[in-house]
């Protein structure tokens, strides 16, 4: 097992070959707004079990490998890879291994006079589950909270609270419903998804995507519209203006140059794209860069 800094509380799990976890204040000041307690990733062992009547505080959990059953709020649940569900005070959980392979879980436990509320505005509602489909985004997400809690500084109450709340957004934004991610719909998604990353370059049209794919063009935009909430042209927007902003920050780049780079006719068209899809024209984003 890795070892972990600090006392740990009782109700983390000794049933784990492999854990990074983390704790900050258990018993954040009345008033505070929204403040993480603990959290972190567990590779839980094979005789791994968790029973919970009750738990002081609300929580996220993400299965990012493995299998197995829960049992929350008295309705029965199969864990797979993308699961999320959350939890709170009075809640009963419990966890049960599975038959392909021990959990992979990262966690997160927070108090706050706005930690039940952002669950019962964005979800999971406490006591619900429902799986992402972008588990790889989710995943770094939780990565760079249990960084930030391991680091220790005085700000990282201030920072990881910051990084709860984009969490929350994100799986909110990603959210479908449980076993969703287990449909050959699901599965098309994701094919289609990852060719699209891998050859937005190439791509021109929605025709071409589509025809790339293997699917009809009304298909792709239905599964864009269902598992990832756009269209495959917005998402494959995205993309180019993702290069586009890894683009300005090259010395002496400009504006009109990574503009025909990424292929736009010309240097106004690109700016308008860029300046809707990150909130400020291209030339303003390369000063605040270079001067940061």
């Amino acid at each position: 097992m890795t070892p972990e800094p600090g006392p740990q509380p009782a109700f983390f799990s000794a049933q784990i070959m492999e854990a990074r976890r983390f704790c900050l204040d258990l018993n954040p000041p009345d008033g505070t707004r929204l403040a993480v307690v603990c959290g972190g990733n567990e590779n839980c062992g094979p005789d791994y079990v968790l029973s919970r009547s009750t738990f002081p505080y609300w929580g996220l959990e993400f299965v990012a490998q493995g299998q197995g059953r829960l049992s929350l709020a008295g309705q029965s649940h199969a864990l797979v890879a993308g699961t999320v569900f959350s939890y709170g005070p009075d809640i009963a959980q419990e966890i049960l291994p599975g038959e392909r392979g021990p959990l992979v879980k990262y966690f997160v436990d927070f108090a706050g006079e706005e930690a039940e509320r952002l669950l019962r505005r964005h979800g999971p509602v406490p006591g619900t589950v429902i799986q992402t489909s972008a588990p790889n985004e989710v995943l770094a997400l939780f990565d760079n909270l249990i960084r930030e809690g391991l680091s220790g500084t005085p700000l990282s109450p201030q920072i990881t609270a910051v990084i709860l709340e984009h969490l929350i957004l994100k799986i909110a934004d990603t959210a479908i419903p449980a076993g969703a991610a287990d449909t050959p719909a699901f599965s098309t998604y994701r094919r289609c998804q990852r060719y699209l990353e891998l050859h937005w370059q190439e791509l021109t049209s929605l025709d071409q995507a589509a025809q790339q794919c293997h699917v009809d063009p009304a298909y792709l935009c239905r599964l864009f519209n269902r598992f990832d909430h756009q269209s495959p042209y917005q998402f494959l927007l995205r993309l180019r203006m993702t290069r586009g902003a890894e683009l300005l920050l090259t010395p002496g780049a400009s504006v009109k140059q990574v503009a025909e780079d990424l292929g736009f006719a010309d240097a106004f068209h690109f700016s308008r794209t860029f300046k809707k899809l990150m909130g400020l024209p291209p030339a303003h984003f390369a000063r605040l860069r270079h001067r940061a």
